[in-house]
């Protein structure tokens, strides 16, 4: 990959490439799954990025893993005060207030808050080794970092609720028919095509970008403080706790077993 290397700290890659802000997630042991500090960084990064233009593209340093979600051991000891302030559902929010467009390239599996970081972004693609899925019920909580909201925007009520109430994975192909994947490539092309894309949109008047993207949030509902409250509520169930510890003890059984300790209902939470 050409490009000025900018730093690599909190999980994260950064890397100029013309007009592409190139953020790679680096936890390939986690499979990226978005921890406090990667969050942390992740903010930082945005709030650096807005000071010239730039297309903010957001990748995995790991080939075949894009992220598994929040990181499932932090949350578990997570109460009422941690949902109250918003941890993941800040970046969402932050990714999406990006003053010009954003692009996901997901090479690999986006699940839990991994699929709501590229629900986040303005335009998606992917390989067809991506995958989605939301199985935050599953481990008794809601998708509080906007899935409730932006899944429903991208693919309709009813692959949204399949995905939410049924844990319903939609694969690559699937998930390009539903549009969720804007375009989808081979793996090998996806990130210099992900550039491509951040060099077509950057012909345009960066300021004529900026305003439009404002028009489109315009239809954005204000539904975050709900997803918070109703997180907070659910971060003191002793159900969420038991779903947890035992989501992290047949992980442990899977990787011990031989597996890879990853399936598709493997995603952590936003």
């Amino acid at each position: 990959m050409s490009g000025d290397h900018e730093g690599a700290d909190g999980g994260v890659v950064v890397e100029r490439r013309g007009p592409a802000l190139l953020v790679g997630l680096d936890r390939p042991a986690k499979r990226n799954a978005l921890d406090e500090a990667t969050v942390a960084r992740l903010h930082a990064v945005l709030q650096e990025a807005k000071r010239e233009p730039c297309v903010v593209v957001v990748h995995s340093t790991t080939p075949g893993i894009f992220a598994a979600g929040a990181d499932i051991a932090e949350l578990l000891d997570r109460d009422a005060s941690d949902a109250l302030r918003g941890i993941n559902s800040g970046l969402m929010d932050a990714l999406e207030a990006h003053p010009w467009p954003t692009v996901a390239a997901v090479d690999g599996p986006a699940l839990g808050g991994g699929c709501e970081l590229a629900l986040a972004c303005d335009l998606r693609i992917g390989s067809e080794r991506a995958r989605f899925a939301q199985p935050e019920p599953s481990l008794g909580i809601i998708a509080g970092a906007g899935a409730n909201w932006r899944l429903p925007q991208v693919v309709g009520l009813p692959v949204a609720r399949r995905m939410l109430y049924a844990g319903e994975v939609l694969d690559a192909a699937a998930a390009h028919r539903a549009g969720l994947l804007d375009h989808l490539h081979d793996a090998d092309a996806l990130l210099d095509e992900a550039v491509a894309l951040a060099e077509r949109i950057a012909t345009r008047s960066w300021r004529a970008l900026e305003l439009t993207k404002m028009a489109l949030r315009v239809h954005r509902p204000a539904t975050t403080g709900f997803d918070v409250l109703a997180q907070s509520v659910l971060f003191e169930d002793p159900e969420k706790r038991a779903r947890m510890s035992a989501f992290l003890d047949e992980r442990e059984r899977r990787r011990t077993g031989g597996g890879d300790g990853l399936n598709p209902r493997d995603g952590g939470p936003g």
